[in-house]
């Protein structure tokens, strides 16, 4: 995954360091050297996340980084404060400031890494749904409902997983009785109580005598109700391998034992307030959406908000400089199916072939039906070779599993794609959406079921 980050340090060598460690794993990487400079750098390159030093003449990173939270428009990238700071203290600081996490100096890579490609993942999610929301805004639907406020977080439902009770105990004591706290021992009772979607934020151990919490996390990450919820985990101080494979996996948040019981807090709110928003905006783009701008028959979008999604997607990759994509995708001889099966067969394979689209896309794309049996998705962040394997995967899925038709025995099906790239450039939605088309029949004339790609 790549991304692209803004160090902001007052010392040249320790820029050049982190530069040099972060450019070798193929993120792209600009850099500022006091705050100012990186308030004026997050409005114009718009980075996917902030290395944030603390210790800074003038405007400290504690000042840039609630600089950056107060303004709409910048205010869910992700900050890391890297410091050499290590008392507790600083560390509630940072967090209650808006950062996201707080690494001291000397930053253990594996620990960088795996906390930039995490943070990074979450922010393309929220990108997408605040992009999705622009998108409705454009055409006409209501506005999203205010934002959470960061001081006015009801309260939540936790779970706590642990086996050690005094431990539970003691974590579960921390809150105060603000929250609804349960404390569940049993790693598959937890898996099952969770899995009803009623709990805001899961607290994991990572040392449980008896079971594995890492296969806790990657269970709650399988699943549709609990992909997007809040896992915080609980790491033994020292344990970087043990961190980035839960980060890897999916985990939020992270706590070092001993616990402090300030920073719990503190990286709780900052995760019930990141859920909530999230939420909030998953809730309204549902709504909205569904009045104006969904196929009835398949239930994806439909042409009209898929134009107004590829505009923003393309206004987007040219303010960023990162490519966007299109794949056009035709179901092969669909006429002799409705005309030897009728149309009830053909409404069938239309639908099924939708939902065979949404369980392969990635969670960022967009897939529309464009009219008929033509559909479209819109890729953000892809370029034309990882946009063609997303299109063969979707081919494969296509061709490798028969379809229900209703009545009658099922009948194979396969599909011809094509796809289209730009990189930041001048293309306009149809300029891509013709390219893809004309590689799309190329695709036609040489035998279907095959994915081409436009020069």
């Amino acid at each position: 995954m790549s991304a692209r980050v803004l160090v902001v340090d007052d010392i040249p060598a320790n820029v050049k360091l982190l530069e040099a460690k972060l450019t070798s794993e193929y993120f792209d990487v600009i850099s500022a050297r006091n705050g100012p400079e990186a308030l004026a750098l997050i409005r114009d390159a718009r980075p996917d996340i902030v290395l944030l030093d603390v210790m800074m003449p003038g405007m400290d990173g504690f000042e840039v980084c609630r600089k950056i939270k107060l303004d709409p428009a910048v205010a869910h990238t992700p900050v890391i404060m890297v410091t050499a700071l290590d008392q507790v203290t600083d560390r509630i600081t940072g967090l209650e400031a808006g950062a996201d996490d707080f690494l001291t100096k000397p930053v253990v890579d594996v620990a960088l890494f795996a906390r930039v490609r995490s943070l990074v993942r979450l922010k393309m999610m929220t990108d997408e749904l605040r992009l999705r929301e622009d998108t409705g805004k454009q055409l006409g639907l209501p506005p999203q409902l205010a934002e959470v406020e960061s001081g006015a977080l009801a309260a939540a439902k936790i779970l706590v997983v642990e086996d050690r009770q005094l431990s539970a105990e003691r974590l579960a004591s921390a809150f105060g009785g603000r929250h609804d706290v349960r404390i569940e021992p049993d790693i598959e009772a937890a898996g099952r109580l969770l899995s009803d979607g009623s709990f805001d934020l899961a607290i994991i151990s990572l040392a449980l005598r008896e079971a594995d919490g890492l296969r806790l996390c990657s269970h709650l990450r399988s699943l549709d109700v609990t992909r997007q919820l809040p896992i915080l985990v609980l790491v033994q101080e020292g344990d970087m391998a043990r961190l980035a494979r839960a980060l890897d996996i999916g985990a939020s948040d992270y706590l070092m034992r001993p616990v402090d019981n300030q920073e719990l807090l503190a990286r709780v709110r900052t995760q019930l307030r990141r859920k909530r928003y999230a939420d909030r905006l998953r809730e309204h783009v549902s709504r909205s959406m569904a009045l104006a701008v969904t196929d009835p028959l398949t239930g994806l979008f439909n042409r009209r908000y898929m134009s107004s999604h590829l505009e923003s997607t393309l206004n987007r990759s040219a303010e960023t400089g990162k490519p966007a994509a299109v794949m056009v995708l035709d179901i092969d001889f669909f006429k002799a199916i409705n005309d030897s099966l009728g149309h009830g067969a053909g409404d069938a394979v239309l639908r099924e072939f939708a939902a065979r689209i949404g369980r392969n896309i990635r969670g960022f794309d967009l897939a529309c039906r464009y009219g008929g049996e033509e559909f479209v998705v819109v890729m953000p962040d892809t370029d034309s070779k990882t946009g063609c394997m997303v299109a063969e995967r979707l081919r494969r899925a296509m061709a490798t599993e028969q379809f229900d038709v209703g009545t009658g025995p099922p009948i194979d099906l396969t599909v011809s794609i094509g796809v289209a790239a730009c990189s930041g450039t001048d293309d306009t939605p149809d300029a891509l959406i013709e390219r893809a088309d004309k590689a799309l029949y190329t695709a036609k004339r040489e035998g279907r079921n095959r994915v081409i790609a436009a020069d």
